[in-house]
């Protein structure tokens, strides 16, 4: 016979005013207060790192947004230069400067006007300078004029204070003469990359940059979109889908010089695409890109409910106008989201461009996409890498514009998020 089941225990309520709960209680309380004080520490730790890195970058780099001139006087006639306004209006204006020697006559007026060590307050492109006001002005080869002329480094980083002290007097005594000042530099948001840190500029640089994220945008976007279209509401389900899934997203952590050695195999030394072209880094970093949108936009995809598809089917739309006219339109904020994260990680990415040769020093800005070129994060380190302390301030600049340019496409991102986002 079966014996009779014992009966249950009564339960009983909790006694919380024991010393033990009480212990309990306490201990997870206190566990509790711990967990958010870690917490906090790391968000303050963190915003920490990121202010000190702003600080530093701006307090460095502000600095390379201000340019220093020093005055010098020419007189063109008594240089002997040949030069009358209808040689240096006509057609041969260009070849007429160039064999003016205007640099021995920049040293000669700065002797003149500051003794001996006059010429080492100017820096390697002034004459550069000179050529361009004649150009402007061609009745200044007819007369006395006074010209600014950019600084040399040690002039240019003493009236900045950051000079040796024997630079930094001769700067106090220039400027209490009225021979120096200081400006915004126009002139590195408009020019190239150049020997002397006082010449350089970011224009290069930055539409190289903007060159080869069209070509990358252009390529990779809606490939990637497509074909994760194709793979959430087209493919079938078996093992070659299964083996593309897993290689999209082994492909996504792959390190960035592997597709650098790949652009370098597939366009340069196959099709032979010219080195150093904006369209080879686009295409490179294309390849590197697509995985990164091709998952994104598969989550956004699922994440639309299956009653859209539903109802959109039982209103008579085809199956291709379920997608175009329905899925994707919800989805796109999310695409939008996984493509400029695809997108900001290339532009920043340095070493697949170094592998295809967009290291080169490129003295003027690319005019087409099979132009020699460069990017933001290339030129920083090339300018880096000098030994002059001018470069210093100018690599923070850069910095600051390519921080600049990557804020810039996430605004418009989340712009575009917001403004096609629908709320079901």
């Amino acid at each position: 016979m079966n014996k009779p089941l014992a009966p249950k225990a009564e339960r009983v309520p909790t006694d919380w005013k024991t010393a033990q709960m009480e212990r309990r209680v306490r201990r997870r309380y206190a566990a509790e207060r711990r967990f958010r004080l870690f917490g906090l520490a790391a968000i303050v730790l963190s915003v920490s790192f990121l202010l000190f890195l702003l600080v530093t970058m701006v307090a460095n780099g502000a600095r390379g947004f201000v340019t220093t001139e020093v005055a010098l006087t020419i007189d063109f006639p008594a240089a002997g230069l040949g030069l009358t306004p209808d040689r240096i209006k006509g057609p041969g204006a260009d070849l007429a400067l160039a064999g003016a020697e205007l640099d021995a006559v920049t040293d000669r007026a700065a002797v003149a006007q500051y003794g001996t060590d006059g010429p080492a307050l100017f820096s390697d492109g002034a004459e550069a300078v000179v050529r361009r006001a004649l150009k402007a002005d061609p009745a200044l080869a007819t007369g006395k004029t006074r010209l600014w002329l950019p600084a040399s480094t040690d002039i240019d980083t003493a009236a900045k204070a950051d000079g040796t002290a024997q630079a930094e007097k001769r700067a106090q005594i220039l400027t209490d003469a009225g021979q120096l000042r200081t400006g915004l530099n126009w002139g590195f948001l408009s020019g190239s990359d150049s020997t002397d840190p006082t010449a350089v500029g970011i224009w290069g640089a930055l539409k190289g940059s903007l060159l080869t994220m069209l070509v990358t945008l252009v390529l990779a976007f809606p490939i990637g979109v497509l074909s994760a279209l194709y793979l959430e509401e087209y493919a079938p389900r078996n093992r070659w889908t299964d083996l593309i899934e897993v290689s999209i997203n082994n492909l996504a952590a792959v390190p960035s010089i592997i597709f650098g050695l790949l652009g370098l195999a597939v366009f340069l030394n196959t099709f032979q695409l010219p080195r150093s072209a904006a369209l080879v880094g686009g295409l490179t970093l294309a390849l590197m890109t697509m995985p990164v949108i091709v998952i994104a936009s598969r989550n956004a995809i699922k994440a639309v409910p299956p009653s859209i598809r539903d109802a959109a089917l039982a209103l008579g739309a085809s199956p291709v106008q379920v997608v175009f006219h329905h899925v994707l339109p919800l989805a796109l904020p999310g695409i939008l989201t996984g493509t400029i994260i695809g997108m900001a990680r290339a532009l920043g990415e340095t070493a697949p461009l170094l592998m295809i040769g967009m290291r080169a020093f490129i003295a003027t800005p690319p005019g087409k996409l099979t132009d020699p070129s460069t990017v933001l994060p290339v030129q920083i380190f090339l300018w880096s890498d000098e030994v002059s302390r001018g470069f210093i301030e100018k690599t923070s600049a850069a910095i600051i514009v390519l921080l600049v340019f990557l804020l810039a496409m996430n605004g418009i991102a989340i712009y575009l998020r917001n403004r096609l986002e629908t709320r079901w």
